[in-house]
């Protein structure tokens, strides 16, 4: 469903990282695995290790994709299944006045007969036991027709009404089946890539997982290593900006004292050298009141940890990644949309370099994943079928993956 998908705005990825996720876990996983002979396929034709793991990761990827299209399909068919409720309920409504006002019509057309409508002026009169007696017969039938005049009014335009409720609710229930579909054959693909993932892991022998194991280690180590040196460069560029607002409010203070007790221009001017940081948030109020739901989304991903990761899972006992996301900023009293793809727009792209914890992580050029960030290169999320909520670097599948960082509220 490509529909979802979102294009990359310049600006939004890490500054010269535009290498493809797949590319950069190949390679990755050659540098890692770098021995001849498990980079060539085995005598008996089975594939190499490096083969085994880059086949597997595109498949829990591409599992993951899958994901958000079930996650999206399942939203609309919701939606859908709604929308297609109230018009049923509306039609049902619609009929039993409609039947009403055909039996009041019915009443109306008895009474016609019962009083003689159809008899001619002339032997009514005739027949009438007075002229008093035809005279009050006739303002009853005037006022009979114009009460059956009305009710066949009302009943036509209840009649077109109904009839255009009924077509609409047709239409609803026909997009619904489409979205039904739509959601099963998400479904049958996420079963169908996790399907082959597990069966290529199943054939790999105690060394080679063990050597899988080994290289998955390595990975970690480096994105913990990138983590740090994130963590780094951003308490430098806070302990900057600190000392530029400190600065500022000293050059403030002493310009003013020196105002205000000689004329006499000031010796030196004020420094030009340090321009003010476009980076700073626009109010203490706005960024105190953003830590605080930030905290609150972190507290409850926090206590998430070790639930396993559960494609099309919102919670409590299983999350998927944009299932957790989600979860965590509602108990913080903000409504995100349900998949990545719509996630991604519910709020403003920062740098990572300036990422602050309850931001959103992206990953991928196809928005496939997120976390939420915790601060210090970390982040919380439910990575991949298989695997358990835990928290780790961001960098956890290579700078490369990281498509880019937004604030939610």
């Amino acid at each position: 469903m490509a529909s979802h998908r979102k294009s990359r705005t310049p600006g939004t990825r890490v500054a010269g990282k535009r290498t493809p996720a797949i590319a950069t876990a190949a390679l990755t996983s050659v540098a890692l695995l770098s021995q001849t002979a498990d980079a060539a396929p085995s005598d008996d034709g089975r594939p190499s290790l490096e083969e085994v793991e880059k086949k597997v990761d595109d498949l829990y990827r591409q599992a993951e994709s899958a994901t958000e299209k079930y996650n999206a399909a399942k939203e609309r068919t919701t939606k859908q299944r709604k929308r297609v409720d109230a018009l049923l309920d509306d039609v049902a409504q619609r009929t039993e006045t409609l039947n009403e006002a055909r039996e009041e019509l019915g009443s109306l057309a008895a009474a016609q007969y019962r009083t003689g409508a159809g008899v001619p002026d002339t032997a009514t009169f005739l027949l009438a036991d007075s002229p008093q007696d035809f005279f009050d017969q006739s303002r009853l039938m005037d006022r009979m027709t114009g009460r059956q005049k009305e009710a066949v009014d009302d009943y036509v335009t209840q009649q077109s009404e109904t009839m255009e409720k009924r077509q609409e609710a047709a239409e609803s229930l026909e997009t619904l089946t489409e979205s039904q579909n739509d959601l099963k054959t998400a479904k049958a693909t996420v079963q169908k890539k996790l399907s082959t993932a597990r069966e290529l892991l199943s054939k790999l022998d105690a060394e080679e997982r063990a050597r899988l194991a080994a290289a998955e280690e390595k990975k970690q180590e480096e994105a913990a290593r990138k983590a740090a040196e994130l963590a780094r460069q951003q308490a430098e560029q806070q302990q900057a900006e600190e000392k530029a607002r400190q600065e500022s409010g000293t050059s403030d203070a002493s310009g003013s004292s020196g105002s205000s007790g000689s004329t006499t221009a000031p010796s030196t001017p004020p420094s030009t050298s340090t321009p003010p940081s476009t980076s700073t948030p626009p109010s203490t109020s706005t960024d105190s009141s953003y830590a605080a739901k930030a905290e609150k989304a972190l507290a409850f991903a926090r206590t998430q940890i070790g639930k396993p990761y559960v494609w099309g899972a919102t919670g409590p006992g299983s999350y998927d990644c944009s299932g957790l996301t989600q979860a965590a900023w509602k108990a913080a009293g903000v409504t995100l949309p349900r998949t990545t793809y719509d996630q991604v727009d519910a709020g403003t792209t920062v740098p990572l370099s300036q990422a602050q914890p309850g931001d959103l992580v992206f990953f991928y050029d196809d928005l496939t994943h997120v976390g939420v960030y915790v601060g210090n290169g970390m982040m919380i999320h439910a990575p991949k079928p298989g695997t358990y909520v835990r928290e780790e670097s961001v960098f956890y599948d290579g700078e490369s993956s990281i498509h880019s960082v937004v604030r939610p509220a």
